[in-house]
């Protein structure tokens, strides 16, 4: 048991510890980065973390919801880390970011498909820069001798051609929305999701000028409003992460399904459940056949060799 824990919620962020005779276990969230979603709740093997719908103020936006994490149950695996879509969540032991239960293969990581060709990025470093909305592209130039280039537009011809692009991009934070990819020239990013699903709203169920999902969205244009001011999704850039979804006032009006989730090769228990609940029952049902079959496979294989075996 710990010898000590500690809970701390400010304005920015909200902090778990343990502290061990040995050992010291830190879960950090930081509520700018946090979407206030589904995710980590959904996933929690303790159901430790809970997200809260905050009431709403006549003449105001809608606040996205509130994530809270229990210390008396959370036992710091590191789950909601792994999933979290915007990297909100931290859990460091021992001041090291560690993730033991992806250590150990009892879970898979996400698969973050992020590549930029910095040749095919504009001159124009804001251009590039904005083409991001969570801000995580980072541009510098730099000329063969080592000096940086705030504006290669202010350079002549021949002097920008021996600039040389450096792209950053802050993948720990990325949800792989692909907007990067329709704003920037053609093939200066390459992204690709890691959640794939399904989102409807049923205007009929809608309630008159409500714009609740569209206040809490994080992404730019997953949401938007159309030419008579109704919210309509955009699945191209929806990350599928489900706050839309908790601050939906109406029973029925909108819908999310997660079908598929991208992510390292794993058999885990661990992760069964997980994906029980974050995916729909066809998409759980099809991995579980998966892993099935690749049991079967790895059975006839051992019995082939111990055959081959005998027969030497």
């Amino acid at each position: 048991m710990p010898l000590k824990t500690i809970k701390k919620d400010t304005s920015n962020s909200l902090s778990l510890e343990w502290i061990l005779q040995i050992k010291n276990y830190k879960l950090n969230l930081d509520k700018d980065r946090c979407a206030g979603c589904q995710i980590c709740s959904l996933a929690c093997p303790k159901e430790a973390i809970k997200t809260q719908k905050l009431p709403k103020t006549e003449g105001e936006k809608t606040h996205k919801p509130k994530v809270d994490i229990d210390l008396a149950k959370c036992n710091f695996c590191g789950i909601c880390d792994i999933l979290c879509p915007y990297g909100a969540i931290k859990l460091n032991i021992d001041g090291q970011h560690v993730l033991s239960v992806v250590d150990k293969k009892s879970f898979p990581t996400l698969t973050r498909h992020l590549q930029a060709d910095p040749r095919k990025f504009p001159a124009n470093r804001i251009q590039a820069e904005e083409a991001c909305p969570l801000k995580l592209i980072h541009v510098t130039y730099r000329t063969t001798d080592g000096k940086t280039v705030q504006d290669p537009q202010t350079l002549t011809e021949p002097e920008r051609s021996w600039v040389h692009i450096n792209v950053d991009i802050d993948k720990e934070h990325c949800p792989c929305c692909t907007i990067c990819e329709t704003k920037l020239p053609p093939g200066a990013m390459q992204a690709r999701k890691f959640l794939q699903g399904k989102i409807t709203i049923d205007q009929t169920k809608c309630p008159p000028n409500c714009k609740d999902c569209l206040d809490v969205c994080p992404i730019p244009g997953a949401l938007f409003l159309d030419s008579k001011g109704k919210v309509r999704p955009n699945a191209t850039f929806c990350v599928f992460c489900g706050t839309c979804k908790i601050v939906c006032p109406a029973e029925g009006a909108l819908t999310m399904e997660r079908r598929s989730v991208n992510h390292t090769p794993i058999k885990s228990g661990a992760w069964n459940k997980a994906i029980e609940k974050l995916t729909s029952a066809k998409e759980y049902s099809k991995e579980s056949q998966t892993k099935r079959a690749e049991k079967v496979q790895q059975s006839i294989e051992r019995k082939s060799l111990l055959r081959g075996a005998e027969n030497a």
